[in-house]
């Protein structure tokens, strides 16, 4: 784990944004096309202001969710909304968008579906992910019921979670999925999330999911 301090958000921002369209440029060099998987959240919207314009062959890119709320696209609370109205926007418009969210079906349902999409795309290329006080990441919520399959190396590529704490069921890449990308962010803000990251170094990864998904990974973290 690689963690590199900035002195406020918008460096962060700024910075995170050259890093992954690094990474996406690299992983195109030589291979037809790059998958990149990012979290909802208010987190990496910034981020995204930024990436958007960045100078990338994004009809190359195929862009997808970390996990989706089980929501329509036009909720305020749908990953795929945030995505689309501040990644998918500029230069980046030209990528392609994998929804999750399949309307009038439960996430059962689709599940064979969606993954069929995501197969032919891993292992993800290039990753940014978040992550809550509670060391969550994802939509691996501590203790949630499915968890411990969502874990597993043996884990399907998507898991269906309902956390108590959420008014409504998630989809979710699993943890082999995101731990297996080749180019991995994570991005914290704060000294709660800090002290929450270094905490979960010495805790498994039942307690505090981010914990399964750490290897390699480079994080952004500013006050």
């Amino acid at each position: 784990m690689k963690f590199i301090e900035y002195p406020d958000r918008d460096m962060l921002a700024i910075n995170v944004a050259n890093a992954i369209a690094g990474d996406l440029e690299t992983h195109l060099l030589h291979h037809e096309t790059a998958s990149f998987a990012v979290a909802g959240g208010s987190t990496p919207a910034p981020i995204f202001d930024d990436l958007c314009a960045a100078d990338v062959a994004w009809d190359r890119v195929h862009v997808m969710a970390t996990d989706e709320r089980w929501v329509p696209l036009e909720d305020t609370r749908s990953n795929a909304r945030m995505i689309k109205e501040r990644l998918l926007t500029d230069r980046a418009a030209a990528a392609r968008f994998l929804p999750f969210h399949v309307p009038a079906r439960a996430p059962e349902e689709v599940l064979a579906e969606i993954e069929a999409q995501i197969v032919p795309e891993l292992p993800l290329s290039v990753l940014l992910l978040g992550m809550g006080e509670d060391m969550h990441t994802a939509s691996l919520f501590p203790k949630v019921e499915g968890l411990t399959q969502a874990l597993s190396p043996n884990a399907p590529v998507l898991s269906v979670l309902r956390p108590d704490s959420q008014p409504e069921p998630r989809i979710s890449l699993t943890a082999p999925i995101l731990d297996g990308a080749l180019a991995k962010h994570l991005v914290i803000y704060g000294t709660a999330k800090k002290d929450a990251l270094n905490r979960a170094l010495s805790l498994p990864p039942e307690q505090a999911p981010i914990q399964a998904v750490l290897t390699e990974i480079t994080v952004h973290w500013a006050p």
